[in-house]
C-alpha cells in the first residue's frame, strides 16, 4: 500500500525527471553548436574569428542601439552560427529588410530556417553590400551589425569593407562592431565621425564593442 503522500511525491519525481531531460537536451544542443563553430574556426581561421559563438549578453549589447520600430534596412556581416541574428529576427519589423552576409557555406545553411520575404541570406563578401542593396531596392541602410574578425583580414580588405559600409549607411546611421582586441579602434576612428568603445566581459573570450556613427 502506498502512503497518503505517495501520489504527489511520484508526480514531483516525474516532473523533476522531465526537467532534467530537458536541461540535458538543451545542454547537448549547445555543445553540438559550439563544436560545430569550433570545427569551422579550425578550418577557416581567417574568416571565423572566435573559438565559440557570441554569448546572449554580447548579442544583446550588439543590437542595443537599434531602433527596430523605425529601421527600414539592417545589414549583418559575418553572423557565424547566428546568435546575434536570432536576437535581430526576434525584434525585426515585417517591413524592415535584413541582409545577412556570410562567406562560410556551412553557416549559411543554418540561416535557411528564416523563411521570410524580408530576410535575405547572402553567401558573398561584405565588400559587395551595395550590389545587394540595389538588388533588393534598398537606398540606404540604417544599421550595420558586424561580427567580422577585422584583425584577421589584410589591410586592403578591411579598408574596402569599411568604405563600402560607410557608403551604404544613411546619414546618422550606426555601424556596430565587436572585436577581442582594441587594435581596430584607430582604423574605425579614421573612418567614422564618432566611435564609442565599450567592454563586454560576459563572453568567451571577453569582447570590445565599437559603436560607430556616420
Amino acid at each position: 500500500m502506498f502512503g497518503r503522500n505517495s501520489a504527489p511525491s511520484c508526480k514531483l519525481e516525474l516532473i523533476n525527471h522531465y526537467l532534467c531531460l530537458l536541461h540535458k537536451k538543451d545542454s547537448m544542443a549547445k555543445k553540438r553548436k559550439g563544436a560545430s563553430f569550433f570545427k569551422e574556426f579550425l578550418k577557416e581561421r581567417k574568416t571565423v574569428g572566435s573559438i565559440a559563438p557570441s554569448s546572449r549578453y554580447l548579442s544583446r549589447r550588439m543590437i542595443a542601439k537599434v531602433d527596430f520600430s523605425e529601421a527600414k534596412a539592417i545589414v549583418e556581416l559575418g553572423p557565424g552560427t547566428g546568435p546575434i541574428t536570432k536576437e535581430i529576427v526576434k525584434r525585426l519589423n515585417p517591413d524592415t529588410q535584413l541582409l545577412i552576409f556570410e562567406m562560410n557555406s556551412e553557416f549559411v545553411e543554418k540561416f535557411l530556417q528564416f523563411d521570410q520575404p524580408n530576410i535575405h541570406v547572402i553567401n558573398d563578401s561584405a565588400e559587395h553590400i551595395g550590389k545587394y542593396m540595389e538588388k533588393y531596392g534598398i537606398e540606404k541602410v540604417d544599421y550595420i551589425i558586424s561580427s567580422l574578425p577585422l584583425t584577421n583580414f589584410p589591410p586592403e580588405l578591411k579598408e574596402r569593407i569599411l568604405d563600402e559600409s560607410i557608403r551604404s549607411l544613411k546619414t546618422g546611421g550606426v555601424y556596430m562592431q565587436y572585436q577581442y582586441m582594441t587594435t581596430a579602434f584607430k582604423l574605425l576612428k579614421s573612418k567614422f565621425q564618432k566611435v564609442r568603445l565599450q567592454y563586454a566581459p560576459f563572453n568567451i573570450p571577453p569582447a570590445f564593442v565599437y559603436t560607430c556613427y556616420t
